[in-house]
């Protein structure tokens, strides 16, 4: 699966009018393993520059990068395990901070799950 987002992505940056349509593949790597882990690399003439490693369907970390049509480097790291896919780089944008009240409502109810409201206020009904 990892495999076929990388693939997809790079399809989509070649296929992209600001590409040079005759870069060439200047070195490119792939191992697989018999106990399923794996890590392949390439990089193109046009700056264009990936790789990954990890364990088939379970996780993987990579790393990929080019240069933007405005002439800014791109550089993307990434991980991708049973709890999603995390990708940082300075060009994505952050995550909003969570408002205090969030976090303490959160923890809140974490500690007491079979709570429905705090003690000693009303249900409100509306």
């Amino acid at each position: 699966m990892f495999k076929f987002v990388a693939l997809a992505v790079l399809l989509a940056l070649a296929s992209a009018d600001h590409i040079d349509k005759d870069a060439q593949i200047r070195s490119q790597a792939s191992d697989v393993s018999p106990d399923g882990s794996y890590a392949w690399s390439f990089e193109s003439s046009n700056g264009i520059a990936a790789q990954e490693q990890g364990v088939g369907g379970v996780q993987a970390a990579g790393a990929s990068s080019h240069v933007s049509p405005e002439g800014t480097p791109i550089q993307l790291t990434y991980t991708a395990d049973a709890d999603g896919f995390h990708p940082a780089g300075a060009h994505l944008p952050q995550a909003p901070e969570i408002p205090a009240a969030i976090v303490r409502s959160l923890e809140w109810n974490a500690a007491h799950p079979q709570e429905e409201q705090p003690q000693g206020q009303p249900i409100r009904r509306f």
